[in-house]
């Protein structure tokens, strides 16, 4: 497994960055082969999906990504809390995408169902290496908590178990949610986590800079080919030290 971790100095930098870094892999890929990008929601990934709209509505060949989702949130696809319409309103909207390219976990079924149709969904769409579906790229962000995609403290199994879909719980709502396991974000070739703001330095400095033994659900990210790369602002890396990480400025 290999990492790397790159500061810039607002998140909308890193985003940015991260735009064009997404632009150009799609480019290099393989002519016949789709590139697999499985997205996640907030605030920062919202950047993200707005900067590869303003600078790459053109520049990309759309016809190419398949876009799935790390999560969902048990709700309609126009509730104001959905992945799926955050990423319609500042990306999908916006590029030269066919309908047939987008793979949205449907928020509003019951989730016990939809984690098994979206489990085949995935299975019957994404390419397979280690006998498990393969990602190109897995986008992860990183709760206060030490979560990610929607494994929050307390359900590390769910990166051991053998499903490609599970229905989780958020412990401090109760709201149920679908999210993809540990073993499909483990297969993936690229694992990006995207994290900004100061709220976020604490844990940022306990998975970066913690001991061998996994305390956190992100903790257990650890691609069994691919490798990881950390998109970080100033304030999210803040009190990260003795790692080796490179600075960014625009």
């Amino acid at each position: 497994m290999f990492s790397d971790i790159k500061i810039f100095r607002s998140a909308e930098e890193s985003a940015v960055a991260l735009a064009d870094e997404l632009a150009g892999q799609i480019n290099r890929s393989v002519e016949d082969k789709p590139f697999t990008i499985a997205l996640s929601g907030g605030s920062t990934p919202k950047l993200l999906f707005q900067a590869l709209a303003d600078r790459h509505r053109d520049s990309v060949d759309w016809r190419k990504v398949r876009f799935f989702w790390v999560d969902e949130r048990c709700v309609p696809p126009d509730d104001h809390e959905s992945n799926y319409r955050m990423t319609g309103d500042a990306l999908l909207e916006k590029i030269a995408l066919p309908p047939g390219n987008v793979h949205r976990i449907r928020g509003e079924e019951d989730p016990d169902s939809e984690a098994v149709r979206y489990s085949e969904v995935i299975e019957r769409s994404v390419v397979r290496k280690n006998e498990r579906p393969f990602f190109d790229v897995v986008l992860l962000g990183l709760g206060e908590d030490g979560h990610t995609a929607s494994i929050f403290p307390g359900n590390e199994s769910l990166f051991s178990t053998g499903e490609t879909c599970a229905v989780a719980v958020n412990p401090y709502s109760g709201q149920k949610r679908i999210t993809i396991t540990g073993r499909i974000i483990n297969n993936a070739c690229m694992v990006i986590f995207l994290v900004s703001g100061k709220k976020k330095a604490e844990i940022v400095k306990k998975i970066l800079c913690g001991g061998a033994k996994a305390e956190y659900p992100a903790e257990y990210v650890k691609p069994v080919d691919g490798k990881i790369i950390w998109y970080l602002d100033d304030e999210a890396a803040s009190l990260v030290g003795g790692r080796k990480q490179k600075r960014y400025n625009f």
